[in-house]
């Protein structure tokens, strides 16, 4: 804005400190700037809930809070009053509550279906258990489709029992796509340890009041069944190995249940061993899983398998891989990595081409394993070693250190 001088008369800027034609001082001290005033309140992190001030009423808890309970399919937060209070004198103490539910939702958030609690409660279980007993649950739980969609604390024994009576999966693989696929007596054994293991979870964190899954026991029906389905692991005779031999590099993946008949891996071991644990330098492996003892163990190499354990081992490294045994299957696509399902499908493939016990399982090399090394009077406790059994013996298993060539000594006791 233009003024006058009052010396010189002429227009000047009401903002200059002196008159730029006679220069008169006309601002000797410039105008202090009004700061602009802080704001106080922390920004929520996305996904963490939200705080209202409600305005136009004379509240004395004015701030709501509200929690993010999921999305809409838009993808916009579904949110809900905090409980057990949702109102707060400022916006500091709505906030604060909303920290201290985000630390522990489920103390607040009684309202849970049954799949969000199983989401939770297998994130953090899922973290502890090795990758089979992990598909053994998700497989059970994939019978479970019938209380999904209930609140957790609605459930009771009668609904559990009802889902391992009548509960079924739809099947979505093969020539029977769609077709109802209800539980084997197996089965309902294992949705019952689920249910155990996930109301234990809920009750934990105050979302039941009761774990209405060990409320009872399975019936005598399922334990009967389950006991007449269940199979022994039979060995490979002398005479199938033989032939297992006769086959090598004729029949695909024969060389694979070979070096597992002469390493005791677990099929889930075996499928996945990785080349860097596999050193060939001093022709021995390094890998394991389940169980404390059973995990890195070191196995030596069986000096009949070296080749085959060669030739797989290049072959990774030729298609650089990181795994020791690779195989896309017939359809040349998708991943060279080998999971238990693959293997066991190419086991039986095996056991049908050479015409071997058909009952033959994965499982049957890792226990011929054993048998013939108990019979080759290989030592105990370094059988105990190679195969990841725990030792309770406290000499052995304390004060007593096997280096590799001992362990090697003893296997080569095998033929």
């Amino acid at each position: 804005m233009l003024t006058k001088c009052p010396e010189c008369e002429l227009q000047v800027s009401d903002k200059a400190l002196a008159c730029p034609h006679c220069g008169m001082p006309l601002n000797a001290v410039p105008k202090a700037r009004i700061a602009r005033k802080a704001n106080k309140r922390r920004r929520l992190p996305n996904g963490f809930g939200s705080i209202t001030e409600l305005k136009g009423r004379n509240l004395r808890t004015p701030f709501r809070a509200r929690v993010c309970v999921g999305k809409t399919s838009e993808g916009k937060p579904i949110l809900k009053n905090l409980k057990p209070d949702a109102y707060f004198p400022t916006y500091n103490d709505a906030y604060s509550a909303l920290v201290e539910y985000n630390r522990n939702p489920y103390d607040l958030a009684p309202d849970l279906t049954v799949a969000q609690v199983y989401e939770k409660w297998s994130d953090n279980y899922f973290s502890k258990i090795g990758q089979s007993s992990t598909r053994t649950i998700i497989s059970a739980w994939s019978y479970c489709s019938s209380l999904y969609d209930m609140r957790i604390k609605d459930v009771r024994a009668r609904h559990i029992k009802g889902c391992m009576d009548k509960g079924y999966r739809i099947e979505t693989k093969g020539k029977k796509i769609g077709e109802k696929i209800y539980p084997s007596a197996s089965t309902k054994s294992r949705m019952k340890s689920l249910f155990n293991l996930m109301f234990d979870y809920a009750l934990e964190y105050e979302l039941v009041d009761r774990n209405y899954a060990r409320t009872f026991d399975l019936s005598d029906e399922i334990i009967e069944e389950q006991n007449e389905n269940k199979r022994d692991h039979i060995i490979f005779t002398e005479d199938e190995i033989e032939k297992l031999w006769d086959n090598v590099n004729k029949i695909e993946f024969v060389d694979w249940v070979l070096i597992q008949c002469y390493m005791g891996w677990r099929p889930q071991e075996l499928a996945t061993l990785r080349i860097d644990e596999v050193f060939l330098n001093n022709w021995y492996m390094c890998a394991g899983m389940k169980t404390s003892a059973g995990k890195q163990r070191m196995v030596p190499i069986h000096s009949k398998i070296k080749d085959l354990v060669k030739q797989n081992y290049d072959k990774a490294i030729t298609l650089n891989s990181p795994w020791l045994f690779n195989d896309k299957g017939e359809t040349y696509s998708g991943s060279y990595k080998i999971t238990y399902d693959k293997y066991k499908y190419r086991f039986n493939k095996i056991m049908e081409a050479l015409d071997l016990n058909p009952e033959h399982r994965p499982h049957d090399p890792r226990k011929t394993f054993i048998t013939r090394c108990k019979k080759a009077n290989v030592d105990e406790f370094a059988l105990k070693e190679m195969v990841g059994h725990s030792i309770r013996d406290i000499t052995e298993s304390t004060y007593t250190e096997r280096d590799l060539e001992w362990l090697r000594t003893d296997l080569e006791k095998m033929q």
